[in-house]
């Protein structure tokens, strides 16, 4: 059970961190980002700001233990919207730094989407083996 928890809180720094640092880049150089807010919404700066104050605040919940658990939700639900602008890159052939990128890098990056779900439910809590049911 303790290199469970272990795995959680080692998890939680990990991706709260990056989160954090991802975020903070929003503010540096909102105009990267830009490229990648689906049309539809308009805007792209208010979105881009936006998603970076999400994942600060995102990205601290999971760091501070207390709202660990939370912040695992949190992270999760923001990681299936978040994957519109990854989606709309792929579908739409966005170019990001003047380069489009192959199908293979969008399935890739899915697969990676995936996985930091999973691992933010499983920072969350939400994943439990059928013995401890």
């Amino acid at each position: 059970m303790e290199v469970l928890v272990l795995g959680r809180t080692v998890a939680a720094l990990a991706l709260g961190a990056a989160f954090v640092w991802i975020g903070v880049q929003h503010f540096v150089d909102p105009a990267w980002f830009e490229p990648i807010v689906p049309a539809v919404l308009g805007a792209p700066r208010f979105w881009v700001l936006a998603s970076g104050v999400a994942e600060i605040a995102v990205g601290l919940a999971l760091i501070v233990p207390a709202t660990r658990a939370y912040g695992g939700l949190a992270c999760a639900a923001l990681l299936v919207v978040l994957y519109w602008a990854n989606l709309y890159m792929w579908v739409e052939n966005v170019p990001l730094d003047g380069k489009t990128y192959a199908n293979v890098w969008h399935v890739v990056r899915l697969l990676i989407q995936i996985a930091l779900i999973v691992a933010s439910l499983f920072i969350a809590g939400e994943l439990r083996s059928t013995s401890d049911a």
